[in-house]
């Protein structure tokens, strides 16, 4: 059975949320806030273990006065955006923008996290530049990791339609390819990336939450349709605020959510779950600033021939911050 904080826990003297100090002025804070337009809401649980915040969120949801929430069961939570299943939910910066430029009716509302990627290469390797001409691993079933790739690669002027040679291939099968010389270079996440380090396949070229330039933006950021911010700003502001204070929660407290991760069956152990905790950024998204995100990864992806609209464009017409700003003032550390 997985394991579940209760309200009480959550909300009252003792539970987490009070130890951490998260709630601190939001009583009141809501109080003076106009009313929901909505009480429904519907989002997705993350499907990699980093994502855990928007997860951890349900309790917040009902918090800030959503009583009919559904974490929406869906194998491509993109689709799901697109078709209106799902309100608001933590993406992947750089594939997301792909879509965007395909026309995928959504905005960005925040950064969550910075890094939570290794890179793995053939132990000869000692570059990104050095990737030119070689073998890297792709899964066409997961949405977008290739985009992130061809982002890297585009950093150092390798032509990611040209210059390499995807491999398609089920994720879990990755680290064995390498291992066998099957493959040059596979990007890795929580917890693959940290089993993978552990077995010393191959090495870690970079890793995101470190190495610029990407320690410098974010990996993943919460995104909401359109339709749903336009109609629902007071809605809109809490659900963001939901997945902040639980992103505060997992910077404050890793060991409880690193317990909470493996109720949740991301992983089965709980030396992983705390070392990913401790290891990722989740404090930046009080330190950096979104917009130069999207504008690093469009650029990238728009010099590659990726993307058609320029960094731009695509920051007028899929982002919006103003529900960032005002909770950065309102949830000081």
């Amino acid at each position: 059975m997985l394991e579940r904080w209760s309200r009480r826990e959550f909300m009252h003297g003792g539970g987490l949320v009070a130890a951490s100090g998260l709630l601190g002025g939001w009583v009141d804070q809501s109080v003076a806030e106009p009313s929901l337009e909505t009480t429904r809401l519907r989002t997705a649980h993350g499907a990699v273990m980093c994502e855990a915040p928007q997860s951890l969120a349900e309790e917040f949801f009902a918090a800030e006065g959503f009583t009919d929430v559904k974490y929406v069961e869906t194998q491509n939570v993109d689709k799901a955006l697109a078709a209106g299943e799902i309100d608001i939910a933590m993406r992947f910066s750089a594939p997301l923008i792909g879509l965007i430029d395909e026309g995928l009716p959504v905005v960005f509302l925040s950064g969550v996290h910075v890094g939570c990627i290794d890179l793995f290469v053939r132990e000869d390797i000692r570059s990104v530049r050095e990737l030119k001409g070689q073998r890297l691993a792709t899964d066409k079933a997961i949405a977008g990791t290739d985009l992130f790739f061809a982002s890297i690669l585009a950093h150092v002027g390798i032509d990611p339609r040209r210059d390499v040679r995807w491999v398609d291939a089920p994720l879990l099968e990755w680290p064995a390819l390498l291992a066998n010389g099957k493959v040059d270079a596979f990007l890795s996440w929580p917890p693959h990336s940290l089993e993978v380090r552990e077995k010393k396949i191959g090495r870690v070229l970079l890793t995101t939450a470190s190495d610029r330039p990407w320690s410098q933006y974010f990996c993943c950021m919460v995104a909401a349709r359109r339709e749903f911010v336009e109609k629902h700003p007071v809605a809109t502001k809490r659900a963001l605020r939901a997945v902040l204070k639980a992103t505060d929660i997992c910077a404050r407290e890793p060991e409880r959510v690193a317990r909470w991760i493996v109720g949740r069956a991301y992983t089965k152990r709980l030396d992983l779950a705390e070392r990913m905790l401790r290891t990722l950024p989740y404090a930046k998204w009080r330190e950096y600033e979104p917009e130069d995100t999207v504008r690093y990864y469009a650029l990238r992806l728009h010099e590659s021939g990726l993307i058609k609209s320029s960094p731009r464009k695509i920051i007028d017409r899929a982002t919006n911050w103003r529900f960032l700003r005002e909770l950065k003032r309102e949830m000081k550390a």
